[in-house]
């Protein structure tokens, strides 16, 4: 596995990077800020959590599905990969990492209604929030052609909707991609025992470097053979349809070396 220093990406506005990122560095510090999103990010995990003993869907989980996100996206974009989203709209590049961005933190909104359905709930209360924050940034038409990209995104960040822009797969699987043991502390602490809650205990670490075969290597330690089911049935589902299967390339291997009744899985 590679060294664990490349673990951790937070994204950082004033590194380099292989697009233009003037759009996306205006809008991070608007969504992180804005008291109404912060609100509804803590507001979320009452129905995930509290009531239905599911796995974190507040803050954190939003934090780290938008970093990985980004991550994805840069790495993709370092590989040369092209995206469709944006420019099928119209848009210029620099509004696809613009896109990730918002649909990153608003995926999960739906959660304050109810757990089931949640991803088609999103869709209104983020419509709102757009409504709110684009214009002014961008003009009427160009907010609508975002809002529509960020939308679709989040719809399809659930396996029952199919992405139809690079875009959106992005947020399928960096979405699917917060499966360490942290995701399950809450509900693990508090008596749940479902197989979300098992299973993410059973993940060590997920990290996301260039590959040699593939622009993304997605390299995710196991401590026993329960993290089966993070990867082979929730990981592998979001990967499957999100016109990034061919870019990303993951493998999973379980490092207890007392539990070897699975040693590896590879996507």
């Amino acid at each position: 596995m590679t060294d664990a220093k490349q673990s951790t990406f937070e994204y950082d506005p004033d590194a380099d990077h292989p697009y233009p990122d003037e759009r996306v560095n205006e809008i991070l510090p608007i969504v992180t800020s804005d008291p109404e999103i912060i609100t509804y990010l803590s507001a979320q995990n009452v129905n995930a959590v509290t009531r239905k003993q599911y796995s974190d869907h507040g803050p954190k989980h939003i934090e780290i599905v938008r970093n990985r996100a980004i991550r994805l996206y840069e790495l993709l974009k370092q590989g040369g990969v092209e995206f469709n989203g944006a420019l099928e709209q119209g848009l210029d590049e620099s509004f696809e990492p613009v896109i990730i961005v918002l649909a990153a933190t608003l995926h999960d909104i739906g959660h304050v209604v109810h757990r089931d359905s949640h991803s088609y709930y999103s869709i209104p209360l983020a419509a709102d929030i757009l409504d709110r924050l684009l214009p002014d940034l961008y003009g009427t038409e160009t907010a609508v052609r975002v809002k529509a990209e960020v939308l679709h995104a989040i719809l399809c960040h659930h396996t029952e909707e199919t992405p139809l822009t690079k875009e959106a797969g992005i947020i399928r699987i960096a979405d699917g991609l917060d499966m360490e043991r942290g995701r399950s502390r809450i509900p693990y602490q508090s008596g749940g025992r479902g197989i979300n809650t098992l299973s993410s205990q059973a993940i060590q670490n997920v990290r996301l470097v260039e590959g040699d075969e593939t622009p993304v290597l997605v390299e995710i330690e196991m401590i026993n053979a329960a993290g089966v089911y993070q990867v082979d049935s929730l990981l592998k589902a979001k990967l499957k349809d999100s016109l990034l299967e061919e870019e990303v390339r993951i493998v999973a291997i379980n490092t207890k070396a007392d539990d070897m009744l699975v040693e590896r899985i590879e996507l």
